[in-house]
């Protein structure tokens, strides 16, 4: 391998470890509850580089283990997280690892923890899982077929765009912009400032921006190296450092199929390891170099806000978010910063 690969593949790791980590807390749960019985499940793991690729890696290391333990750990990777959705939700997967978004068609509330700027930074975050992590959260996290068994943070999601004299929201208008095509909110947003969807998905998304086939893209910090995209950032671009969405990854299982103790267990798990995954986030921003990053005025800011709380609330109205997962955001953002203007209402 030679030293570039070598480079990119290491960030990579770094950058899908948080997830691994959650995998991790998968396995020992269910393992503890499987006592001497021998438990075959199959367990689909989302990995933009495949079988080859450094989550999928590290989940391998899970299966001897497990084993030993009386579980059988059947992995499976993608690189498509359509197809394994899909594959998920026709059964043929007993867990899957998925974003937040791509997740919303299992489980509406933990769907909607990606909303438009309803996540402002790391500490509203951390709240928003210890709030999740509590044995008493467990009904806003199942539903009759499928539980969530763990959510992780991918980090702040960010503007990265080719051009960087656009730095306001009116500039936008016009501009060619990679949507996640299968993402309402997404969609809504970008039509919201007058910009073009160009439809795309995890796979693609970075390389049409990288060649110039659409003027901005969005994506947390993690991405930046892995998917090169400081190639569509140089010479002119920058990474816009205001949060249009906060990413995570969900862990979610076939009720039927694993004890009922086992997505508690996980979640107990996850918590312990959050300071990991923000070590991660944290390292993976430092490494954008400082003259890319801009940084609005607290004034746009302001207005920022406002625009993307008119949107979620449309969405939540055309019933695309879930109501109370809205609300509990909402409470946390007043809770860490009382004086914005939502909470004096």
């Amino acid at each position: 391998m030679n030293p570039r690969s070598l480079t990119l593949t290491l960030t990579l790791t770094r950058c899908l470890t948080a997830a691994a980590m959650l995998l991790a807390a998968f396995s020992q749960s269910v393992m503890a509850q499987a006592g001497d019985e021998v438990l075959e499940r199959s367990f689909c793991v989302f990995d933009p580089v495949g079988a080859n690729g450094p989550l999928f890696a590290i989940t391998k290391t899970f299966r001897p283990v497990a084993l030993q333990e009386g579980i059988k750990l059947n992995l499976r990777a993608y690189t498509d997280e359509k197809v394994a959705a899909e594959d998920f939700k026709a059964g043929q997967c007993d867990a899957v690892l998925l974003t937040g978004t791509r997740a919303r068609e299992f489980n509406k509330f933990t769907g909607s923890l990606e909303a438009m700027g309803a996540i402002p930074g790391e500490q509203e975050m951390r709240l928003l899982f210890n709030t999740l992590s509590q044995p008493n959260a467990r009904p806003f996290l199942v539903n009759d077929k499928y539980e969530v068994a763990g959510v992780f943070p991918g980090g702040a999601v960010y503007l990265h765009m080719r051009d960087r004299t656009i730095d306001t929201v009116e500039e936008l208008q016009g501009k060619k912009i990679a949507t996640l095509d299968y993402d309402t909110a997404s969609v809504r947003m970008v039509r919201h400032v007058g910009a073009s969807v160009v439809g795309s998905n995890s796979a693609n998304f970075a390389g049409k921006f990288n060649n110039g086939s659409v003027d901005l893209a969005y994506a947390p910090a993690v991405a930046y190296s892995p998917l090169e995209l400081y190639k569509g950032v140089q010479p002119n671009g920058g990474v816009f450092k205001y949060a249009v969405a906060y990413m995570n990854f969900q862990v979610i299982l076939h009720r039927d199929r694993f004890p009922d103790k086992a997505g508690q267990m996980v979640r107990n798990e996850s918590i312990k390891r959050i300071d990991e995954a923000y070590q991660i986030i944290a390292q993976a921003e430092s490494e954008i170099p400082a003259e890319v990053w801009m940084h609005p005025p607290a004034e746009d800011t302001r207005g920022y806000d406002s625009m993307l709380r008119e949107v979620r609330l449309s969405l939540l109205e055309d019933g695309v978010y879930d109501e109370r997962a809205i609300k509990l955001m909402r409470a946390i953002r007043c809770r860490v910063d009382g004086s914005r203007s939502e909470c004096s209402t």
